[in-house]
């Protein structure tokens, strides 16, 4: 009896109607957010653009699985995000240079371009440095946008704890940049 019970539960669970998405703009808000959080984690455009279009391919796929009730849709996204993340990774074990970074059209001067690759060489030396965590949450809150709430929600840490991760972090990386002289503008 108590196995028909739960059938009957699961078959009421997934008799529900699907969540009906409008694509066209998840896929426009959201993408600018996933394509940075990848190009922030492995650093190479083109690699990032496949890793985005990986993403929301498997988002499509699995739009049917997305229940609201259980998780924004940014949540959802990169929880799938993540999962692209770490396949890429178990993959490619070999760290990837984050150099087309500093490469902005807008630069004023080669001293300018001279300094700010400087800081971008030292930043990305320091960020290598950090433990796995502390850059997969540097990631999603910088490059991603995400707030503490969805971070939290992606990672199993509370609200407060990626706060006081990323505060902590954010402190240790000011000081460790601090004894390598000031900043350049």
């Amino acid at each position: 009896m108590r196995v028909q019970s739960n059938v009957l539960r699961w078959l009421t669970r997934t008799a529900e109607p699907i969540v009906e998405l409008n694509w066209d703009i998840l896929y426009s808000e959201h993408l600018p957010k996933v394509f940075n959080y990848f190009r922030y984690r492995v650093g190479d455009g083109t690699v990032a653009e496949d890793l985005t279009s990986v993403t929301f391919s498997k988002a499509w796929q699995a739009r049917h699985r997305y229940r609201d009730d259980v998780a924004a849709f940014s949540t959802w996204l990169f929880t799938i995000a993540r999962h692209v993340a770490a396949d890429h990774f178990r993959q490619h074990r070999q760290p990837l240079p984050l150099e087309e970074f500093s490469q902005h059209p807008d630069t004023r001067t080669p001293e300018d371009d001279a300094l700010r690759e400087s800081d971008f060489r030292r930043l990305t030396m320091l960020l290598s440095k950090l433990p796995e965590r502390e850059r997969e949450l540097l990631s999603l809150k910088y490059a991603a946008g995400l707030n503490n709430r969805t971070i939290a929600s992606l990672t199993g840490l509370s609200e407060s704890n990626v706060g006081t991760i990323l505060h902590r972090t954010i402190q240790n990386l000011r000081t460790q940049w601090g004894e390598g002289g000031p900043l350049h503008g």
